[in-house]
């Protein structure tokens, strides 16, 4: 099995980047893993801890329309060059947090995709440049409001709304190009959403390299790579599941969101 990078939140509130082991216990580093953090003598038992977002980026950059059947799908073609837009870091949550339903919307949609974690600083790289600088791989769900991203014509509300970014469960360092990413519903067997990832139209060292002409990312910054066709809407009280092979699955439900989210 590869190595599970996870960052987790101790009874004590501190923060800490580990190795998830077999048995459940996080293997304390002593810096996040793409800053060449080394194990240390912590060991965090089963039940100790809670399991955070694998990262903590400054910024996501997202990818629209990166697999053809998905561009059809919207009714539109697929796009020249990549088409990018940001999800605010506000919006990540971690695998089984609960993912708030905004009453502004009548339609929030699943969008399972993989997620690069950026792992060393990256400017105006070729995509041979771009491939090192991809520490590693997780899970990512691109929530969104599908009626708002038609209202608004462009994307900030409908993409951005807080817990519309779930991230996890952890990070690998490596994945197959042939790994199949599938999107499922509650208990439902047959997927929603089912595509090899070698499917995308641009490769991920491909969009590192187009994004990091127009902005630098830094280290532990996430690309979310493009979803596949099959996305469709959620409701109150749905589960959604991303499982993509060789990494896991990345589980969340979905709940009203209060007017007030401090209430």
């Amino acid at each position: 099995m590869a190595q599970r990078y996870v960052r987790v939140q101790a009874a004590d509130g501190h923060i800490y980047y580990g190795l998830l082991q077999l048995g459940q216990e996080v293997r304390a580093l002593d810096a996040p893993p793409w800053l060449e953090g080394q194990p240390t003598d912590l060991e965090l038992p089963p039940g100790s801890y809670r399991v955070l977002a694998p990262c903590a980026p400054s910024k996501i950059v997202a990818v629209g329309k990166n697999y053809a059947a998905h561009a059809a799908e919207m009714g539109t073609p697929v796009p020249e060059e990549p088409l990018l837009f940001l999800k605010p870091p506000s919006a990540v949550i971690p695998a089984d947090m609960q993912i708030y339903y905004p009453p502004q919307s009548q339609r929030v949609d699943y969008e399972g995709e993989l997620a690069l974690v950026i792992g060393d600083r990256c400017v105006n790289c070729t995509p041979e440049q771009a491939q090192g600088k991809i520490w590693g791989y997780t899970i990512a769900n691109d929530v969104t409001a599908r009626d708002l991203q038609r209202k608004d014509g462009q994307w900030t509300r409908a993409k951005g709304f807080d817990t519309f970014c779930p991230l996890g469960p952890w990070v690998v360092r490596e994945i197959s190009p042939a790994a199949r990413l599938q999107t499922f519903l509650n208990d439902e067997t047959k997927p929603v959403q089912s595509a090899l990832i070698n499917q995308m139209v641009f490769s991920p060292e491909v969009l590192v390299a187009y994004i990091s002409q127009v902005m630098t990312l830094m280290p532990g910054d996430v690309v979310l790579t493009g979803t596949p066709e099959g996305v469709g809407p959620m409701q109150v009280g749905d589960r959604v599941r991303v499982e993509i092979e060789g990494i896991g699955y990345l589980n969340n439900t979905i709940v009203a969101r209060k007017t007030d989210l401090d209430t």
